[in-house]
């Protein structure tokens, strides 16, 4: 199985990325429950909604503004870019 870092849980939510994701644009995937969503990061915009009420995205842009700069951080210090 691929490796997913885990770089926050807030609440319900996990924030990974998976070990292969490098040669993409900097990203952030959110697990809760079977629902995974996917956000850009740089920009922040919703790349994918996995099941996740309209509300729900809400939420969780909100959490990922409030911590992008971890999310980013983890991310170049996964994949050195």
């Amino acid at each position: 199985m691929e490796q997913m870092p885990t770089v926050l849980r807030i609440g319900p939510y996990r924030f990974f990325f998976y070990a292969g994701d490098g040669n993409e644009p900097v990203h952030i995937h959110i697990e809760r429950d079977d629902k995974i969503a996917k956000f850009w990061l740089d920009p922040i915009r919703l790349q994918s909604s996995g099941g996740f009420s309209r509300v729900e995205i809400g939420q969780i842009q909100k959490i990922i503004n409030e911590h992008h700069l971890q999310l980013a951080e983890a991310w170049h210090g996964y994949f050195g870019n």
